[in-house]
């Protein structure tokens, strides 16, 4: 049996499902975070998506104030806020706030891509003019230096300035990763949805790192997609709502997690089974053993310092029990 001497933490998306509400989404976050703070998860990150049926994590500084004050030593923060969709000034002061009352719990992750579509991305940032994330650099690096004083504008973040919290850089291609060595910055990558370009990603952050203030060396951390039961065909049943709700997605029709009921009825062409087939493929789904063992060779694959899940389900306790599966695994 295998031991994991690596942290395990959670990426949740807060799902809702077809039968459900936001409300309840929003209180099983809360509740997940408080099951695995108490299994011993290191940190908890919420994602940042917009005009998606399915997801309520659309103000993640909202959702990781109510989960810093439901848990005690969870690192909590965001996986991750879309920056290009943000004046930075205002992400400082969001999380600024959230350090000074949470001091040294929270993290921002940044992301570059919009984390939705083009006429939700121009409505987010009030501009008609195209859309680009080639300012990224500019955008991170007024970010960070609201938290430092460094600002040559005379503009003061309050209370951003003295509150900084532990920046991180997302990915799921090559940009990032190098943005983020030559920062010496830690690095999350989107394994659970760009598994294909995992491993070049983490080569390029490796091979671009410098050293800095925060790291003397780099720290990659993975989010894959894992799904826990109490065997094989357990699993692959009630990962089944998460494949349908991804398959609506890629056809441009988001919506609420399916139930069990809809997915069962749902008329399925031979496409549709073929990329069903391709997403359940790129997550670690099975029963402990088969879980075990797609963790180690994730691991064994990436040399991650840590391992980041999410688990994308119907049901919530399924979700609770795939988590609490889990930790019996990584022991």
């Amino acid at each position: 049996m295998a031991t994991f001497d690596i942290p395990f933490s959670v990426l949740d998306l807060a799902p809702v499902a077809s039968d459900s509400t936001e409300t309840i989404a929003l209180r099983n976050s809360i509740d997940l975070a408080q099951q695995t703070e108490r299994l011993g998860y290191h940190r908890y990150w919420v994602a940042e998506h917009h005009n998606m049926p399915g997801i309520a994590s659309s103000a993640p500084a909202v959702l990781i104030a109510h989960l810093a004050m439901a848990t005690s030593t969870l690192r909590v923060g965001s996986g991750g806020v879309m920056l290009p969709n943000h004046p930075p000034l205002v992400v400082a002061e969001q999380f600024g706030m959230l350090e000074a009352l949470h001091p040294g719990r929270v993290d921002l992750g940044i992301g570059r891509a919009p984390g939705t579509d083009q006429v939700t991305a121009r409505a987010l940032r009030r501009s008609t003019g195209p859309l680009s994330a080639d300012d990224f650099p500019e955008q991170l690096t007024e970010l960070a230096d609201y938290f430092t004083g460094r600002d040559q504008r005379g503009v003061t973040a309050v209370p951003a300035l003295g509150n900084k919290p532990a920046l991180w850089l997302l990915g799921s291609s090559g940009y990032s990763a190098q943005v983020a060595g030559l920062l010496g910055l830690p690095f999350a990558f989107a394994h659970h949805f760009s598994a294909e370009n995992t491993l070049p990603a983490l080569a390029l952050y490796r091979e671009r790192f410098r050293p800095s203030e925060v790291l003397s060396e780099p720290y990659a951390m993975v989010a894959a997609g894992v799904i826990c039961a109490d065997d094989d065909r357990t699993a692959r049943e009630i990962a089944q709502p998460g494949a349908l709700q991804f398959l609506q997605l890629r056809k441009g029709t988001p919506g609420r997690m399916p139930t069990p009921a809809e997915t069962a009825a749902y008329p399925y062409t031979d496409l549709d089974r073929l990329m069903i087939d391709e997403r359940l493929d790129s997550q670690i789904i099975g029963g402990p053993e088969t879980v075990e063992r797609g963790i180690a060779e994730l691991l064994a694959a990436t040399a991650a310092d840590e391992l980041m899940i999410t688990t994308n389900v119907y049901d919530h306790g399924d979700r609770v029990r795939s988590y609490e599966l889990v930790d019996k695994v990584r022991a």
